[in-house]
């Protein structure tokens, strides 16, 4: 669903920070974990997991906050220094080389629905799944659900750390 140019651009609410996806992401999660549940006050987060060098700030800068994760890693969450929304966050499995972008801050985020639902042994009970996503407990494999063209985003992400010396995950 990602528009014609593939290019998506996005934003805190009060506009200091601007970014813009250059390419469409990687995969979409909604994550329906107590952990994201707690972090948005919501019932879940939506996050397209993209490479960090596809996500350009076009204005302001973010204030990134290290936060505690059920992983026990934590996780770097990018907020807006005046109005505080998290535009994204790195988890320590992929450190910097990934971002989880905030769906729901993006000018157009029907452009990015969910490719899985995560986590949905902890959803809450009256968040109705659609039929034709698939939905796992806990979380998965990528090999076993991502289209071809993001494993193989995803593999040469993970060479290029493993060239620069970083551990990949």
């Amino acid at each position: 669903m990602m528009s014609q140019t593939n290019v998506l651009d996005g934003g805190c609410t009060c506009g200091l920070v601007r970014y813009r996806m250059s390419s469409a992401p990687l995969f979409v999660h909604c994550c329906h974990c107590r952990w994201c549940q707690r972090e948005t006050g919501s019932a879940f987060v939506l996050n397209a997991l993209i490479e960090s060098e596809r996500v350009q700030l076009q204005t302001g800068e973010v204030e990134v906050v290290d936060t505690p994760s059920n992983s026990g890693k934590g996780q770097k969450i990018s907020r807006c220094p005046k109005c505080r929304i998290a535009v994204w966050s790195n988890y320590a499995g992929a450190g910097d080389a990934l971002r989880f972008v905030r769906v729901g801050t993006l000018d157009e985020p029907a452009h990015c629905p969910p490719d899985i639902h995560i986590f949905t042994a902890s959803k809450q009970p009256w968040v109705l799944l659609p039929p034709g996503t698939p939905a796992v407990a806990e979380y998965y494999r990528a090999s076993e659900h991502w289209p071809a063209a993001s494993l193989e985003r995803r593999a040469a992400l993970i060479a290029s750390q493993r060239a620069a010396g970083i551990k990949a995950s």
